[in-house]
């Protein structure tokens, strides 16, 4: 599969793995930002996608950042029909400020093939063995 990208800015970094066998690319800020603790913004990336059509990409954490640091990503759902420049949203959980630099990773995206659903209402659905059970209902 290709993965078209667009540099919006002539320095960007295009996503790239960084070992054989990852599952996700690594996404480059193209921006110093700096969020205080509980803070949330968006890191601007510098470029832009195609993503086939029947695929989405997907905005996970670095687990670098949000175990050593508190980062978490936000949003993360890129669909195939956007154009526009890569935004990944994030939020500092940290106890310490955190600061995004240029050229610095600061998420990885999953292209994934998509299956679309037909939806339709129903007044019933099938029982399961779980039911209704939900947050905390297997115990700890």
């Amino acid at each position: 599969m290709i993965l078209k990208v667009k540099r919006l800015e002539s320095d960007a970094i295009l996503p790239s793995y960084a070992h054989p066998g990852d599952a996700g690319l690594d996404i480059y800020s193209g921006e110093d930002l700096t969020l205080a603790p509980g803070e949330s913004g968006k890191v601007k990336t510098g470029v832009s996608l195609e993503i086939q059509d029947g695929f989405v990409g997907l905005v996970w954490d670095k687990s670098g950042l949000s175990i050593n640091h508190g980062i978490k990503t936000l949003g993360g759902v890129v669909d195939s029909g956007y154009r526009g420049e890569i935004m990944i949203g994030v939020i500092n959980l940290g106890k310490e400020s955190y600061t995004f630099e240029k050229g610095h990773k600061v998420a990885q995206m999953l292209i994934q093939k998509i299956e679309r659903v037909e939806v339709i209402e129903s007044d019933e659905l099938n029982d399961t063995s779980r039911g209704v059970g939900g947050f905390g209902s297997t115990g700890k």
